[in-house]
């Protein structure tokens, strides 16, 4: 009796995504972003369960977003979208101390990949 008949569905095995530990998004050109800027938060915490990360700057995948010019555009509009939601932004010159950074526009060319939520 054929699958059509009983009402069964068959899947094929490649047709299964399996999951496997999540792996947070790391920018490939590993650029010294010193100089550049990024914006200072008030701080709070990841929202992927589990996490205790807790983040101090605007960031993707628990790296620091840095954008090359002051006046961005990207950049003011992220730093307005945290004052609207009371995360008191500062745009700041970014300083290695501050933890691994990634360029706003890479993170955006990898699909904008966030901890703990999965791309469209």
């Amino acid at each position: 009796m054929a699958a059509e008949e009983t009402g069964r569905l068959e899947l094929e095995l490649e047709d299964v995504d399996f999951l496997e530990e999540e792996e947070l998004w790391a920018d490939d050109d590993h650029a010294d972003h010193s100089g550049w800027f990024c914006v200072a938060t008030d701080p709070f915490p990841c929202p992927a369960a589990g996490c205790s990360f807790v983040a101090e700057f605007m960031t993707a995948a628990h790296l620091v977003l840095v954008w090359e010019e002051r006046d961005d555009p990207n950049l003011l509009r992220h730093a307005e979208r945290a004052k609207q939601v009371g995360r008191n932004p500062r745009v700041t010159a970014y300083e290695r101390s501050f933890g691994p950074s990634a360029s706003y526009y890479a993170w955006e060319a990898a699909g904008r990949p966030v901890h703990a939520v999965r791309g469209k």
